[in-house]
Formats: structure tokens, C-alpha cells, sequence
């Protein structure tokens, strides 16, 4: 046999955590790694929170799962707090982002249909976006890496480029259901949306009664300064899909919408054996003590700005190698004139720094929210270690 017992899908570097502990991973032979990965955009607290580590203790003594045929005054309370919280009505609570997303597909084609137009199924999508890995989702994007070998693939998605609101209203047809969209693009190279297409697409949705339907996955829960995302573009969606960060590190996501958007959702439309337990509630309550204090949410849009002021000044001392920088609050693209696949690897075993590499050459960094100063200056300077050595071995 040489297949490995772990499906060999993924392209595993010789990092080993064994250990967190806060903004810093320690592999199973005591190196130590300053984690500006975070997960992906997941461990939004950092590793070892005492605050979520303890609610998810205490919640795994009293009461890990039951069936949802049964009430749930754990995911009532949590929905009822994101409701008050954003610009939701209703919760569904999802495992993962890519099931959250379903969700938000399944509600965008319900709303329709409950309308009494069910030929309104096709969602608009755009270039490079990254929606999940599930059927559902690799057939709403154009990635080829990401669809290759899954043929056929699920009709009822339209694919124009992001940032574009006059291909955007040009694909509008009578068998649209709406806009699927990531405020800022994560894995397709942290581009954040103009505020003109954000607004645009809103208005195009009242206009013609389609829904607008963000997917936060990655840009959600505090990650760009704001708790969501759209509160910086001055709108409001129809349904938004939300996850990594929302669990701080325990796998859930949320589907949110409003009561409209909702009408078709009713009972026997849709369902999750594990979405909403009581443990992964848990874990979201504890998440949302600390982010949605005002002041961690000031504290997260200080550190975004004093994290990008010292990358662009380290810039020009490289600038063969940089172009620029670019993202919301924490959640920050360094643009690379060369792969950034290369470089990313470079400062993770050669300077102990972990970044994630995206699209359009860029290098993501996605620190934990509670990173301080001395975690900045610590990047920036394994950052530009690790871009003179890479100068020489260029």
C-alpha cells in the first residue's frame, strides 16, 4: 500500500503544531512559529484563549450534542444574538463555511420559488472568487484548479468578472436569483470590492427583486475592523454566510438572512445533524463576548492600519520583490511582482513566520485580532529577513 493513511489531498509542509499559545504554534520539536495564518482566517482569538477555551470546557461537561428534533436553547440564544447584532432576521447554523454557503444558495433559489417564479434559480458569481469545495460550490466559480476532474457540475450559476457592476447588470436575466459575492476576495488575492459595486449590485437587487448574498466566510466576524463586512459599504444584504472566525478555532458557520429573503425556508428544506450543538454554541457565544465590544473592534482597526503603514514602509527596501498592500483591517494581501507560493514557503522554514499564499501573487497575512505591537514589529522583521534572503536566493 502506498497511499498515505491521511488522503493525500493536501500538500503538507513539515510545520507540526502541537501546541498554541496565543499568537505563536509550537511543532512537536519546540520550534515556534508566529502565526499571521491564523487557520485561515480561523483562530481569530489565537491559540488558547482562556475565555473560549474555558466556555467550550464547561460546555463539554454538561452537553455536546442532541438532535435537532429537539429545541435548542443554546442556538436560540446565539441566533438571537447575532439577529441583534447584524442585519439578520434568522440563523441557520452550519459546520462549515462551504455548508454555509449551500444554505445561502438553497434560501437565495427558495426565496424565489416560494414567490411563485421558480425559474429564478441562477446565481451571479465572479472571477477568481472561492466559495468552498462542495458540489454546490466549485460550480459557483470559474477556478479551474478547483473543478477540474468533478465533472459534470450543477447548472444555475453565471460566472462575470468581480468588481464589474456593467457585467454584472448585463447578466441579469429572467432566470436570476440574485448576487453571490465575497465583499473582499480571500483566497482570489484579498481584493476588496468598491463601495460603487457594492452599492450597485444592492440596488440592482431592489430594482429587480433578486437577492444579494455575501459570502463572509473569510472577511466575517471582526476580521476587517467591523463585525461584518458590509457595515463598511453601507448596505445591507438579503443572506450572508458566515464561519472561520465565528468558532474562534471549533468548526461552525451561520447562514444569516432576513425574514423575506427566509420565506421558503420552512420545515423539511433543509437540515444538519451536527449545525447548531450545543458545544459549537458555546464556542460562538465566548467569540462574540470579545469581538463585539466596541473596543476590540477599534483595537482590531489599529492594528490593520499599524500593520499595513509598516509593511508599506518595508516596501521600497524590497520593492523588486513587493508592489503594494491591500485588504480591510486584519485581513491584508502583500502583492508580489513574483509566486508568492515561494516566498511564503521561504519565511515559514527559514524565519518562523506563517503566512498563506492567494491568488494574483499575493501573500496573506491574517494574524489573530489580538495581536499587540510587538507582534507587528515581529512580523515586519522576519518579513524583511526573510525578503533578503529570498533576494539572494533569487
Amino acid at each position: 500500500m502506498t497511499i498515505t493513511p491521511l488522503m493525500p489531498v493536501y500538500p503538507r509542509c513539515g510545520v507540526r503544531p502541537v501546541r498554541g499559545e496565543g499568537c505563536y504554534l509550537i511543532g512537536e520539536k519546540g520550534e515556534r512559529y508566529l502565526d499571521f495564518a491564523s487557520g485561515i482566517a480561523v483562530n481569530l482569538l489565537g491559540h488558547g484563549h482562556p475565555h473560549l477555551t474555558k466556555a467550550i470546557q464547561e460546555q463539554a461537561a454538561t452537553l455536546m450534542h442532541v438532535s435537532n428534533l429537539y429545541g435548542s436553547p443554546q442556538g436560540e440564544a446565539l441566533a438571537q444574538r447575532l439577529v441583534d447584532n447584524s442585519f439578520a432576521d434568522t440563523v441557520f447554523f452550519t459546520n462549515s463555511g462551504a455548508e454555509a454557503v449551500e444554505c445561502a444558495i438553497k434560501t437565495a433559489r427558495r426565496y424565489h420559488f416560494a414567490g411563485g417564479d421558480p425559474k429564478r434559480t441562477t446565481l451571479i458569481t465572479f472571477k477568481n472568487a472561492f466559495h468552498g469545495r462542495t458540489i454546490g460550490t466549485i460550480s459557483a466559480t470559474d477556478q479551474e484548479k478547483l473543478r477540474s476532474g468533478f465533472e459534470p457540475l450543477l447548472p444555475g450559476f453565471k460566472v462575470v468578472p468581480f468588481d464589474d457592476l456593467e457585467a454584472a447588470a448585463a447578466a441579469v436575466d429572467e432566470t436570476t436569483a440574485g448576487f453571490l459575492v465575497e465583499p473582499v476576495q480571500g483566497e482570489g488575492g484579498i481584493r476588496p470590492a468598491s463601495p460603487a459595486f457594492m452599492a450597485g449590485l444592492r440596488r440592482i437587487a431592489d430594482e429587480q427583486d433578486l437577492m444579494l448574498v455575501l459570502d463572509e466566510v473569510q472577511c466575517g466576524v471582526a476580521r476587517t475592523g467591523t463585525f461584518y463586512a458590509y457595515e463598511q459599504y453601507g448596505i445591507r444584504p438579503d443572506i450572508l454566510a458566515s464561519a472561520k472566525g465565528i468558532g474562534g478555532g471549533f468548526p461552525m458557520g451561520a447562514c444569516l438572512a432576513t425574514e423575506r429573503a427566509a420565506r421558503g425556508m420552512v420545515v423539511g428544506t433543509h437540515g444538519s445533524t451536527y449545525g447548531g450543538n450545543p458545544l459549537a454554541m458555546a464556542a460562538g457565544q465566548a467569540v462574540l463576548d470579545i469581538v463585539l465590544d466596541p473596543a476590540f473592534l477599534a483595537h482590531v482597526r489599529q492594528m490593520g492600519e499599524r500593520l499595513r503603514g509598516a509593511l508599506e514602509q518595508m516596501i521600497p527596501n524590497h520593492d523588486h520583490l513587493f508592489e503594494g498592500v491591500r485588504g480591510l483591517g486584519l485581513m491584508l494581501g502583500l502583492k508580489m511582482k513574483t509566486d508568492s507560493r515561494g516566498f511564503v514557503a521561504h519565511l515559514r522554514d527559514h524565519h518562523g513566520l506563517l503566512t498563506v499564499a492567494a491568488g494574483d501573487n499575493v501573500v496573506r497575512i491574517l494574524p489573530p485580532l489580538v495581536i499587540g505591537d510587538q507582534h507587528v514589529a515581529e512580523c515586519i522583521e522576519r518579513l524583511s529577513a526573510g525578503a533578503r534572503d529570498y533576494d539572494i536566493a533569487a
